[in-house]
């Protein structure tokens, strides 16, 4: 990590503030990071909007999809695709340009399913689900930063969110094999909007405290799944609550 010893006498002399109590590092090359990323999430977020925009208004695409049965072999390449690029992701997240040049075919191949979602959904449910996304991700933001620079620490979240996202991943899997109708539609898309809150102030709170500054691309993927996954959350409840 970057260091520059004498960053005491910058704060004292009109610098940026230290993020934390008893912070050790650059406040200065922490806020440069914190930027960066967050510019590489808005990034991902405006291609997202674009993609799934396309998708959705381009109704040729989405028929195709569901009128073909290689539209539906390549739906499920699109369902696939960012978790296979997940792992050479995590393995060349520090070299340059690859881990961009991944990072865009994850992105973009995620926009296209969360478009292909978002295509059998009316406006009203997508508007509702957008601007609260928005609001929740704003305010746990906020609040994190808050509460980091008034002490407080998050990572003992870790372990409990990871629990329950393998009960999501078990509750979605007996959803799938045995439906059990719109109200545990609606539940399950409660406990994932819950947990991916949780996910948001996790990872907020590792982008101001653990992540290195090598670590932007896997700082941005995270930070973005959350946002992403809290979205296809409140979407699902939405339209189970529409239906």
């Amino acid at each position: 990590m970057w260091n520059q010893p004498n960053w005491k006498n910058d704060v004292e002399a009109g610098g940026a503030r230290p993020l934390y109590p008893m912070m050790l590092e650059s406040p200065e090359l922490r806020w440069s990071f914190i930027r960066k990323v967050y510019s590489i999430i808005t990034i991902q977020l405006l291609a997202t909007i674009a993609v799934a925009s396309v998708v959705v208004f381009v109704r040729p695409i989405s028929h195709f999809f569901v009128s073909s049965s290689g539209g539906l072999a390549l739906y499920i390449v699109l369902i696939i695709t960012p978790f296979i690029v997940l792992c050479p992701l995590f393995y060349y997240h520090q070299k340059h340009p690859v881990n961009y040049v991944l990072l865009g075919i994850f992105t973009i191949s995620l926009a296209f399913a969360v478009g292909l979602t978002c295509a059998f959904t009316s406006g009203k449910v997508i508007l509702e689900a957008v601007i609260l996304t928005a609001v929740v991700v704003l305010s746990l933001t906020f609040y994190t930063f808050w509460a980091a620079r008034r002490g407080q620490d998050f990572n003992f979240l870790g372990p409990f969110l990871f629990g329950a996202v393998m009960v999501l991943m078990v509750f979605a899997l007996i959803q799938i094999l045995f439906p059990l109708g719109k109200i545990s539609v609606m539940i399950y898309g409660c406990l994932a909007a819950i947990i991916f809150c949780g996910y948001i102030v996790y990872d907020t709170d590792n982008l101001i405290k653990r992540f290195s500054y090598d670590e932007y691309i896997w700082a941005a993927v995270s930070l973005y799944l959350d946002v992403i996954n809290l979205f296809l959350a409140l979407l699902t409840v939405f339209r189970a609550a529409d239906s």
